[in-house]
């Protein structure tokens, strides 16, 4: 049996495909399309899907859409016609959308998959986002907490699952709820907006400024959010507009609270970031105001979601908890989850984003509605396109690079590790890529952690991002406990999804300074079997200079998609300074 699931028409759109259960392939729309966060119809994505499974739409039992769009288009509705006047600008250009094409999802399916209408399935949202998570876990019951900016109508939801190995029916129960225009996913991207920048796209920007200032404005934020102990919430919507508005997320009520917003061209220095910088420099003032903003709606962030959590516990008593919906990306939050709650094992879908939702779509209809056995548990996250040694070499071929070919697995590694211990900055291209929004060795940037410039130079003239920007720590499992605190890999999956942050131990995190971001790092694990030549590199790394870590980007440059195809990686290495382009067993040199 083949499902297919869709996500799409807001950000992220994505496709995944199940046969018998198993998940075949899943990919975003952005990485064929070269539209960064792409929010089209899936088209390309939908293609690789049924291309993978070497089937065509014909074949395909049910095609599934991860919400509801009468209720999402209710929500706008009802929405824009409480906030007239303020929103008659908006509520044209609502309607023309909606009336003119996002309402009419259905027959999009019908005409882009080629599929009847009998085939064609919806789940709610935030149900999607539950599923992709628990049905993808090696859980087989486990309390379901789903956190994002809205859905339909919800914006968090707390719940059950079960489903057993056994071949048992599975279901999952969202038992409460938190409404729209309450959000904690929209309150951060408000503040992701007033500190320069993009919604929907900054979100992690703000995290990685958190770490250089200090939570000093928990009483402006508490003027226009309230949090109680069981994780719920209250936002005086005086203060916000993006229920009323398409481009803007808080209105000037919050700018007289919290001052004018960050232009995002401004250079964002510290006495953190640039411990030579002058404390009484304007620009360092003002900067640091702004980190401190930052570290403040980090730190309600991180709160809140412990409290739902402990809340979540007290109620269900189990041991295991599942999570989705774009807050649960807050690597920052996560790495507090299991020494800060009681549950003891916790899985974070890796896509947990609107991406996931194709999945969690697709999972809940096989084994919820049709009551399949479960039998998938994801293990690794590399389900999109992979491209041959022929289509490599063509590409290269045409680029009219210098390039060699080593077949010997052992040569191979063994040359990228000389050309790191060099200081070279290696583009890894490798096998199927990524699904979701991180890189995890198949499409991958690498450095030799231990030379603190190579910060400075990967994101100067390699990613020309800013400056204060973060690279995860890459790190052959095994050692994890070396160089980390309190981090069980057995049993925890969110490090080999780099999905939590986590905390170095003082003397071995002094070795790696490119990836310590003031003591801590976006930790990714490691194991043979996940990813052999990735973990190879690693562990020879590790073997020539006791430090089995190195740094680990996405190999893109700002504002631009994670690469997919050969071309894309050869356009990329040709517009940075990226020094050695490592093509599958092609390696090609400027």
């Amino acid at each position: 049996m083949y499902i297919l699931g869709i996500s799409c028409f807001y950000h992220d759109s994505a496709a995944a495909l199940l046969a018998d259960g198993q998940l075949v392939a899943a990919a975003e729309e952005e990485r064929f399309s070269r539209l960064k966060h792409d929010s089209g119809f899936p088209k390309q994505a939908i293609e690789f899907c049924l291309k993978q499974a070497g089937i065509t739409s014909n074949d395909l039992d049910y095609v599934v859409f991860y919400e509801k769009p009468l209720l999402k288009f209710e929500r706008i509705l009802k929405t824009h016609l409480s906030t007239f006047p303020r929103s008659w600008r908006v509520f044209g250009e609502a309607m023309i959308a909606w009336l003119g094409d996002k309402l009419w999802v259905k027959t999009h399916i019908q005409e882009g998959v080629g599929v009847p209408p009998e085939k064609i399935l919806f789940v709610d949202h935030h149900m999607s986002h539950a599923a992709s998570a628990f049905l993808a876990s090696p859980f087989e019951e486990a309390a379901v907490l789903t956190v994002d900016g809205v859905g339909e109508w919800t914006t968090t939801a707390k719940g059950t699952a079960y489903g057993r190995f056994d071949g048992s029916a599975s279901s999952i129960t969202l038992s409460e709820e938190q409404r729209f225009p309450h959000s904690l996913g929209l309150l951060y991207s408000a503040f992701t907006a007033f500190l320069g920048f993009r919604v929907n796209n900054g979100e992690y920007k703000v995290m990685g400024m958190s770490p250089y200032g200090q939570p000093n404005y928990l009483d402006k934020i508490e003027k226009l959010f309230k949090v109680y102990d069981d994780g719920s919430f209250w936002m005086d919507m005086d203060y916000f507009s993006y229920h009323y508005s398409h481009s803007a997320t808080y209105n000037q009520k919050f700018i007289d609270l919290f001052g004018p917003p960050r232009v995002h061209s401004d250079n964002f220095y510290t006495t953190k970031t640039n411990p030579e910088s002058n404390p009484n420099d304007p620009q360092v003032i003002q900067n640091q105001y702004y980190a401190d903003v930052a570290a403040s709606i980090q730190h309600v962030t991180e709160d809140v979601m412990l409290k739902m959590l402990r809340s979540l516990h007290a109620q269900t008593g189990m041991k295991n908890v599942c999570l989705a919906g774009g807050v649960a990306l807050n690597s920052k939050a996560n790495g507090r989850f299991l020494r800060e709650t009681p549950f003891e094992n916790i899985f974070i879908q890796p896509a947990a984003g609107d991406s996931g939702g194709a999945l969690g779509a697709a999972l809940y209809v096989y084994h919820v509605l049709l009551g399949k056995p479960r039998q998938f548990v994801q293990e690794h996250n590399y389900w999109g396109a992979e491209y041959g040694e022929d289509e490599i070499a063509t590409a290269v071929s045409a680029s009219g690079y210098k390039y060699e070919t080593i077949p010997s697995e052992t040569a191979l590694t063994e040359r990228v590790v000389d050309d790191l211990l060099q200081g070279k900055v290696i583009a890894w291209f490798q096998g199927r890529f990524e699904w979701g929004p991180r890189a995890l060795g198949s499409r991958s940037i690498m450095a030799d952690p231990r030379r603190a410039e190579m910060k400075e130079i990967i994101n100067a003239v390699i990613k020309f991002r800013e400056p204060f920007r973060p690279f995860a720590p890459v790190i052959t499992e095994e050692a994890v406990s070396d160089y980390f605190e309190d981090t069980d890999v057995a049993t925890n999956y969110m490090p080999r999804f780099m999905l939590t942050v986590e905390r170095f131990k003082e003397g071995p995190g002094q070795q790696v300074p490119a990836v310590n971001h003031l003591g801590t790092g976006r930790l990714q694990s490691v194991r043979r079997e996940w990813n052999p030549r990735y973990y190879d590199v690693i562990h020879q790394f590790g073997q020539a200079t006791g430090v089995p870590i190195l740094v680990n980007t996405s190999f893109n440059l700002r504002g631009e998609p994670i690469v997919n195809t050969p071309a894309n990686a050869l356009k990329t290495f040709t517009n940075s300074d990226i020094s050695t382009l490592v093509l599958d067993k092609m390696i090609v040199r400027k």
